[in-house]
């Protein structure tokens, strides 16, 4: 029996069951709210949102390999890819792209083409330096340890500064082998 196909992110996307997309972003706001209430300082929240989507990107990968059907990516450039074409789309009904890769192929952006958590979202001068979308890049990273990349992952431009994109950084520090708790000839 031959493997099945890898699903595109609009098909699974379709076919999963989700909440409210404005449920979901007025949420998403009142988490992001509470946070600057009380930990009072803009960077502190940046850090925390990271934490928060790292700790969620660790755990969504099981699922995202589990309907994706998505095989062993071959190298970073393929996986930032299915990041991009598969990933925010099946999560976040939102495609990306991927652009700006330097020599070496370690270090892109994705660029969204729409961001669904910044609906109703205007950040007031007292908010200035807050990545409000944070998560995304904590969700990035998380998952990717979880498939063995160690990466870096940073705004490089938000429209809620005033930017005309929505840019993420994704940097790959390093490539870990996988270790099998088992041995071959066991």
């Amino acid at each position: 029996m031959a493997p099945a196909a890898p699903r595109s992110g609009e098909a699974i996307f379709a076919s999963v069951e989700r909440v409210n997309a404005e449920l979901f972003t007025l949420t998403y706001g009142a988490i992001v709210r509470q946070l600057l209430t009380d930990l009072e300082e803009v960077e502190a929240v940046n850090k925390q949102l990271d934490q928060m989507g790292y700790n969620i990107g660790i755990r969504l990968i099981d699922e995202f390999l589990a309907k994706s059907n998505v095989s062993r990516c071959v190298d970073f450039k393929e996986t930032a890819e299915v990041i991009a074409k598969v990933g925010f789309k099946m999560f976040l009904g939102v495609t990306a792209s991927v652009t700006n890769w330097d020599a070496e192929g370690t270090c892109c952006s994705i660029v969204l083409e729409d961001n669904p958590l910044v609906d109703f979202v205007e950040l007031p001068d007292t908010c200035q330096g807050l990545y409000y979308c944070n998560i995304l890049s904590g969700v990035v990273r998380g998952a990717l340890e979880m498939v063995s990349m160690k990466t870096e992952v940073t705004w490089i431009r938000d429209m809620l500064r005033g930017d005309d994109a929505y840019e993420l950084q994704v940097k790959l520090l390093k490539q870990v082998p996988e270790e099998y708790p088992y041995k071959d000839d066991e």
